[in-house]
């Protein structure tokens, strides 16, 4: 038996609509092929798949972050504007391919308009200069009457975009990053201070976000991101983040505990802020742009001697000259599926979600990285929805008003440490629950929304909520996501493998609700008053 108690007294703070956000980097075919083919039977005039469009609308993709990530770190947004047969073909050293500029500066916001979703943006401060960014700013949302809003003008758009949120470089903390500020952090946060106060005097409607670090397991973490935010706190408005959180092949328990090390990470975060707005002596609180993250099973590596900083530098200083820089043809797509069924994906987003909800005070932004498959996956022909479409539409739908503390008693596991390799070791954690949960209260429209997850892997859990301090409320309805065959997965042919289902086992009687959860399961509980 498990028991949930929430208290609407419980606040955690306002849930962000950003944190159900995308992000889209030209890696492989993710924008040459599902984005964008010309050749496609759905093409439109600019050559977007409107299979994909309409699904991503229909999911009501609302943020989406672009156009990278480490690609933007050498990316001239320049050489991507006007006429297309105008425009330079570059390599993109930080994947090792050739970047045509079919799909360039205008071509993602106008992708981000078709799907009705709001353009977060990431500006070049690898090989970037302050101008190139001002520029940028000026070119995207000024009205008119300079040479780069005219400009904008004559290439046919004729309003300004109103991007809302520039991230001033991406992963700016890597050894991997072209012009990366690794061993410059001090340096970093002074460019970022005067180009997002530069920005901000361009459009002062504008939010900017800062790097911080890229990875918990960073030799300098938090050291630089506390000296980075000591030059720029003032001029920004979030710092961000990135995790990619890994688990042994086979490690369920690992793999679906593993947002407890999100919250670790979220944690040292929000004390590193805090520590710096107290030595500046400053109110303002900066808040946390989670805008890369993914969790996933790999294969252990064998650490090497030298742990740490070290293995990291030499893995990104290796020059192989035998490696070939590839040219994406989007008509050419391969189809890739991520190994293992639909639940384990749905079950780690969802879980990674919680740990952001719990944390709704401070994390405002949260961009996942498979996002756009999540919401639709697709091979060269046709779309689908997978099960985890149904976890981040859930989310968007239910997911609203202020983020409630959760009381969970329920049995609990342990999970033990492992290195995936030799930067990537994660200490031990003890006690956690097998019952996963957070909770969202809508005060206006009386909506109250339970998300559970059972994380055990064999057995169902009797589940007990305590209402009795939601009186007047009545239960909508429990959905539950579960599959019988953990490895199953959707596919164009058989779309509906792995889809939710109203639970027949709960009930609301006398301030208390009860039901069961299914072993590996996602489940929302909704009520209205």
């Amino acid at each position: 038996m498990a028991k949930i108690t929430v208290n609407p007294a419980f606040k955690v703070g306002d849930i962000s609509p950003r944190l159900y956000g995308t992000f889209v980097e030209p890696i492989g075919t993710i924008v040459n092929g599902v984005m964008y083919n010309p050749k496609h039977p759905t093409a439109d005039e600019q050559g977007f798949r409107r299979d994909v469009i309409d699904v991503l609308k229909e999911a009501g993709m609302k943020y989406v972050r672009l156009p990278g990530g480490n690609f933007v770190s050498c990316w001239n947004w320049k050489d991507s504007i006007g006429p297309k047969e105008e425009r330079k073909t570059h390599l993109d050293m930080a994947w090792y391919q050739y970047i045509t500029n079919e799909v360039g500066h205008d071509e993602y916001l106008q992708w981000a308009e078709k799907c009705g979703a709001e353009a977060l943006y990431t500006i070049n401060m690898g090989t970037g200069d302050m101008q190139s960014a001002i520029d940028l700013v000026e070119y995207t949302n000024h009205e008119g009457g300079t040479w780069w809003s005219d400009l904008r003008k004559k290439y046919g758009h004729e309003k300004p975009y109103g991007v809302k949120l520039f991230y001033l470089g991406n992963e700016m903390d890597g050894p991997w990053q072209l012009g990366s500020w690794d061993k410059d952090p001090r340096g970093y946060g002074v460019r970022v201070n005067e180009t997002s106060k530069a920005c901000k005097w361009v459009d002062a409607s504008i939010e900017t976000v800062v790097c911080g670090s890229s990875a918990p397991f960073m030799a300098h973490f938090p050291e630089w991101d506390e000296t980075v935010l000591t030059e720029c706190y003032e001029s920004v408005d979030y710092i961000s983040v990135h995790h990619y959180h890994i688990a042994p092949p086979g490690d369920l328990k690992s793999l679906l505990g593993g947002s407890v090390y999100y919250e670790d990470f979220i944690n040292t975060e929000v004390a590193m802020l805090d520590l710096v707005a107290a030595k500046l002596r400053t109110p303002k609180k900066v808040m946390i742009s989670f805008d890369e993250y993914a969790s996933m099973m790999r294969p252990l590596r064998e650490p090497r001697p030298g742990y740490g900083y070290h293995n990291m530098v030499e893995d990104h200083y290796k020059f192989d000259p035998n490696r070939q820089y590839i040219l994406h043809d989007p008509d050419n797509m391969k189809h890739f599926q991520f190994p293992g069924g639909d639940m384990v994906h749905a079950l780690t987003l969802g879980g990674t979600q919680l740990a952001f909800l719990r944390h709704a005070d401070r994390v405002k932004i949260a961009c996942y990285t498979s996002g756009i498959g999540a919401l639709c996956a697709s091979d060269h022909d046709h779309v689908w929805k997978s099960a985890s479409y149904y976890v981040l539409t859930q989310l968007m739908k239910y997911g609203h008003g202020v983020s409630l503390q959760v009381a969970v008693d329920c049995e609990r596991f342990d999970i033990p440490g492992y290195a995936i390799d030799d930067n990537s070791q994660y200490t031990g954690k003890k006690n956690l629950p097998y019952i996963d949960s957070a909770a969202a209260y809508d005060e206006e429209s009386g909506d109250f929304t339970l998300f559970v997850i059972n994380r055990h892997e064999t057995d169902a859990m009797p589940l007990e909520l305590d209402m009795s301090a939601f009186e007047g409320f009545k239960l909508d309805k429990h959905i539950e996501l579960y599959s019988d065959d953990f490895e199953a997965k959707n596919s164009y042919e058989e779309p509906d493998k792995v889809v939710p289902h109203d639970s027949k086992a709960a009930k609301l009687e006398g301030g208390r609700f009860v039901t069961e959860v299914k072993p590996l399961s996602w489940n929302v509980i909704h009520f209205s008053k």
